[in-house]
């Protein structure tokens, strides 16, 4: 093979190429365990999504550091189910979207369908009107403009899918990157109290009923339906193994990938709450939308504090709206086995959020709602993944072990019990010991 012939093949093989060499020599350098990286950042940035920015915006301002701890149970819970929602597509070769179809009734995996597809457009929902809101905002034009624009770059980022996983990879990557640089300088700006941080990082406390909605609605922001069916798709073809000791392998570097990327997004999603907190809740405790926030980092921690603050918006809404299509994708061809093609997909998850400002609602309360509905929906792929990744017909010597089981089985059941609280709470229903809001 010529430098040329080389030169001239994608990014994509070349990796493959690399990865392939890797598995074969049985070393595995820190420079090549570079080429494994990728999966867990796609799906990572659901984590750090404008749904988040609107959830830890008002738990920040209204509850200071309180909620804290509810950022880091969600982040844990992530991680374990995104390493499970990885391992589920090393192992089978099929998404898990894939598997509920081959293994589920039909009435079953219709009604998962439409559960899955009604999520996918709640997130997009918050995904593209958080890019809109931070160009709006920065420019200075109308929010349907910035819809606009926002609906353009995302769909010329989808168009580098063809080239392969590699240079999605590295978009998103980048853009995690820019976020995470924006909330360590947010972190320098904002005047933290890290002793208050500290113990409300280490000390469950629920206050009221608003701060049980809010607590809801961080989970649903961070452990996302979407991002639980997309990692196992983005794993199932990834790398090809040709033996169990390299896939042994492959799911060792899957594990310390999402624990990596996963702990980034934790810490992003931390310093927002306690951005918020620093900046708003002594004094300013009503700040509950992303745009009143903005406008009031500038008087509180100056113009390089609000357009850090817009930067790392408008990068999360861009690259969270072009992963959530991916997504919707999947998760559609992994149900109903079929694809449409990606501006139709683009076009259809945009509309609910065109109609919400068409409308005149609040874009910051749609955010939060949809943060609820997909804390809702998101029993479905949890449940699934926990009955699938411990069944030995399915994954074989890989399936869960009894600790691992046991966690996953805990993780979802608070995940039910809290989402079951919400419910009750929004019918009128009384719960004991939870004051109103």
């Amino acid at each position: 093979m010529t430098d040329l012939t080389t030169k001239r093949r994608s990014l994509t093989d070349r990796t493959n190429t690399a990865i392939e060499q890797a598995l074969a020599s049985g070393r595995v350098r820190p420079k090549s365990a570079l080429l494994f990286v990728g999966p867990a950042v796609i799906a990572a940035i659901a984590y750090v999504d404008p749904g988040n920015y609107a959830t830890n915006i008002q738990a920040g301002a209204g509850y200071g550091y309180t909620l804290l701890w509810v950022v880091l149970f969600a982040n844990l819970v992530a991680m374990l189910f995104q390493a499970l929602s990885a391992k589920l597509g090393i192992v089978t070769g099929r998404n898990l979207a894939e598997v509920c179809r081959d293994e589920f009734s039909k009435p079953v995996v219709i009604l998962l369908w439409i559960v899955s597809e009604i999520a996918a457009m709640a997130t997009d929902l918050a995904e593209f009107l958080g890019g809109a809101i931070g160009l709006a905002l920065l420019f200075n034009m109308p929010l349907m403009a910035g819809m606009g624009v926002t609906a353009i770059v995302t769909y010329g980022i989808l168009l580098f899918e063809r080239r392969g996983f590699r240079p999605m990879e590295l978009i998103i990557g980048s853009m995690i990157g820019v976020i995470g640089l924006c909330y360590i300088i947010e972190l320098f700006i904002a005047p933290v109290a890290w002793g208050e941080a500290t113990t409300g990082l280490i000390r469950p406390a629920i206050p009221d009923a608003t701060a049980l909605a809010i607590a809801v609605g961080i989970i649903g922001a961070t452990v996302m339906p979407h991002a639980v069916y997309l990692h196992s798709g983005l794993t199932q073809h990834r790398v090809a193994v040709k033996n169990e000791t390299e896939r042994r392998r492959v799911l060792r570097f899957s594990n310390i990938e999402v624990v990596a990327a996963l702990a980034v997004a934790g810490v992003v999603n931390m310093a927002m709450v306690m951005m918020a907190a620093g900046a708003f809740h002594k004094g300013h405790s009503e700040v509950a939308e992303i745009e009143t926030a903005y406008h009031m980092l500038t008087p509180l921690l100056g113009g390089a504090a609000a357009a850090v603050f817009l930067i790392s918006l408008i990068a999360s809404g861009i690259s969270s709206s072009v992963v959530g299509t991916m997504a919707g994708q999947m998760i559609m061809q992994g149900f109903v086995g079929f694809r449409i093609p990606i501006w139709l997909r683009r076009l259809i998850t945009m509309l609910p959020a065109f109609v919400v400002v068409a409308l005149g609602v609040n874009a910051t309360q749609a955010l939060v709602v949809s943060q609820i509905i997909l804390s809702i929906a998101l029993p479905v792929p949890m449940i699934s993944l926990v009955i699938f990744t411990r069944n030995r017909k399915i994954m074989g010597e890989y399936a869960n072990g009894r600790l691992i089981g046991a966690l996953a089985i805990l993780a979802a059941i608070a995940v039910l019990s809290l989402n079951f609280i919400l419910l009750a709470q929004t019918f009128g229903v009384p719960i004991p010991g939870l004051a109103a809001g």
